[in-house]
């Protein structure tokens, strides 16, 4: 009896497609619930559960676990949410704002979450240029990646209430604020020494991009 054995051109279902999957899952659904009016409320709450879905990824196809590697993570979570917890309390770095209840728990008047979303995203655009070998480069142009993203996000996030401005005015100082924390964290992430490759990051990234890009063709914002 013949034993059956696949040809290598033959597809198969892999981890990466499995997950690649759920991102686009997650973010089609996202940007039909939040576009709808009906049915915005209910997927607000949901906010921090795809933040941590997106965590969750990340971490499932990290490769560079080294002990460098929580040391750019607890960097990258405190020094955005730190940042956070001085622009909220004294307007500085960012400007005048506060958060909505949109995103969760808060200490100190800051979501929790938020420094979940400073790692992710200080992780994907990071990655996206770490083959760059200068590190003030890189990290530059990785905090220059993250800034025009919180450009994307910003009218977005005002319009569902995870933060309001006062005013109703995003300043420039706000901008200013992200690509200097960013740069930031990006040198500690170029310092840091584990593997920066992650086959997950690239795709998630331009997930990202698209969603908040066409919620703000939905919202009208």
């Amino acid at each position: 009896m013949h034993k059956y054995v696949p040809s290598r051109g033959e597809p198969r279902i892999t981890k990466l497609l499995i997950a690649k999957t759920i991102i686009v899952a997650l973010h089609l659904v996202g940007i039909i619930g939040l576009s709808l009016p009906e049915y915005q409320d209910l997927f607000l709450k949901l906010t921090p559960a795809q933040l941590l879905t997106s965590l969750i990824l990340i971490l499932a196809f990290h490769k560079g676990w080294t002990d460098a590697f929580p040391i750019f993570a607890a960097a990258a979570f405190w020094i955005g949410f730190g940042s956070e917890i001085i622009g909220i309390h004294t307007g500085y770095l960012y400007g005048d704002y506060v958060y909505g209840p949109t995103l969760g728990t808060k200490l100190w008047d800051v979501p929790i979450i938020i420094g979940v979303n400073w790692f992710i995203l200080s992780y994907l655009t990071g990655s996206l240029f770490h083959k760059i070998p200068n590190d003030y480069y890189a990290a530059f142009l990785a905090a220059s990646a993250m800034t025009a993203l919180d450009y994307i996000i910003e009218p977005v996030a005002v319009a569902l209430d995870f933060w309001a401005w006062k005013f109703d005015v995003i300043p420039t100082t706000n901008y200013l604020g992200w690509l200097g924390v960013s740069f930031l964290i990006q040198l500690i992430y170029r310092k840091a020494n584990f593997e920066k490759s992650n086959p997950i990051s690239v795709f998630l990234l331009m997930a990202l991009i698209i969603f908040f890009a066409i919620l703000n063709l939905t919202l009208e914002v």
